[in-house]
């Protein structure tokens, strides 16, 4: 007498969908480009036209303060948001884009960064020490004016 199957055939056979996207492997050289960036140097990157992408999690957002001028992006869209040509990057997303990616402490900054660059997005770093480093050194990003008239307008 053989025992039930505790598992359901149907799962075990069905197709499973996985985009070839993510699958890709990794075909860009490494970039001969820094990858970290000191929090005294992240007002100076900002300022040269580098995009910061705040990538706590919405609860640390709203626990710790936001970043300001940055865009608030989960960490795990991060490398389909910001890789050119993936079936969900934002517009903006261009090989030659200059993000500052910054985690509660840097390290999952530090491995994205690393993704991107390898992706081809060489102008992707990530902040040294995270936000905390940002906090300890005083800094809280910047609102451009234009923002700020946004803001004001509404």
């Amino acid at each position: 007498m053989t025992a039930p199957s505790l598992i359901n055939a149907s799962l075990v056979n069905a197709p499973v969908q996985v985009h070839a996207f993510a699958q890709a492997p990794v075909t860009q050289a490494v970039p001969d480009v820094p990858l970290s960036l000191q929090p005294t140097a992240y007002r100076d990157a900002i300022a040269a036209g580098a995009v910061p992408v705040d990538i706590r999690s919405h609860r640390k957002r709203r626990l710790n303060g936001a970043l300001l001028g940055a865009l608030a992006v989960d960490a795990a869209e991060v490398l389909d948001l910001l890789t050119p040509g993936s079936p969900t990057s934002l517009r903006t997303a261009t090989a030659d884009r200059r993000w500052v990616l910054v985690s509660d402490d840097g390290h999952e900054a530090e491995w994205l960064a690393w993704h991107l660059q390898a992706r081809g997005v060489s102008g992707t770093v990530f902040v040294v020490g995270g936000f905390r480093g940002l906090r300890r050194d005083g800094i809280n990003g910047q609102i451009s004016a234009g923002e700020l008239a946004v803001f004001s307008a509404h």
